[in-house]
């Protein structure tokens, strides 16, 4: 039985998608297998079916839809999900600051996983926060490695030039100062799949008065070894 959660549309979307996991499912046996009503079976079933999780087979009777595949299929070839916290918590440890995984979609960047330190002045980024690609070092770490041509649009609006992402990309790592907020600081190194490819960018973030105006001859070392021990604990390095 599916648990509720209290909303009741997405408690009855839940129910038809576990009756089609028993198999496929005319209407009047999607009605059989739920609590639905056949207007509210067909309703939930209908709208499922707009977002491709639900579909329908030759007979015409409803199955479970394609998008699902997908959307398991993200969760399983991940591994940077389950590797993350462990590497951020430690890296967050060593330096006293906050530390985050950034993965680049688009015209952002998305913080997919973060530690903070227990107490004081921190840089808090909630995780699935989006920030922009045109500032900070975890941009620049993202757009380090991209072909020139995929780079040129961000660079007329970025904080940052062509010539700085040569750096970052001779070094190894990226810092910041005040470029995405006024008094904040960073450093991020990359993190790379089995292919050399640069799939997230490691960051560890603070107070400009505690990193300096330097702060990678502070943290570089450290965020590019926690990037690289990433990087192994997702299977993508060999130890």
């Amino acid at each position: 039985m599916t648990q509720l959660s209290g909303v009741g549309v997405i408690d009855k979307a839940a129910e038809v998608l576990d009756a089609l996991r028993e198999a496929p499912a005319s209407l009047a046996q999607l009605c059989a297998r739920t609590s639905l009503s056949r207007a509210t079976a067909y309703r939930i079933a209908v709208a499922l079916e707009t977002h491709g999780l639900v579909a329908r087979n030759a007979e015409g009777q409803f199955v479970l839809g394609g998008r699902l595949v997908e959307l398991a299929a993200a969760v399983r070839t991940d591994p940077i999900a389950a590797a993350a916290p462990a590497i951020l918590m430690r890296l967050r440890d060593v330096t006293g600051e906050s530390t985050q995984l950034y993965r680049r979609d688009g015209a952002v960047r998305r913080c997919v996983a973060a530690a903070e330190p227990a107490s004081g002045l921190r840089d808090t980024v909630p995780v699935g926060a989006e920030l922009p690609m045109t500032a900070g070092s975890a941009a620049q770490v993202l757009l380090a490695w991209e072909p020139a041509a995929d780079v040129a649009a961000i660079l007329r609006r970025a904080a940052f030039t062509a010539a700085m992402l040569t750096t970052v990309r001779r070094r190894g790592w990226a810092a910041s100062v005040a470029e995405r907020e006024s008094g904040v600081a960073s450093v991020s190194a990359p993190v790379r799949d089995g292919g050399g490819g640069v799939v997230a960018a490691l960051s560890v973030s603070g107070p400009i008065d505690r990193l300096t105006r330097s702060p990678g001859r502070l943290h570089a070392g450290e965020v590019t070894a926690a990037a690289v021990a990433l990087s192994r604990a997702a299977g993508w390095l060999p130890e």
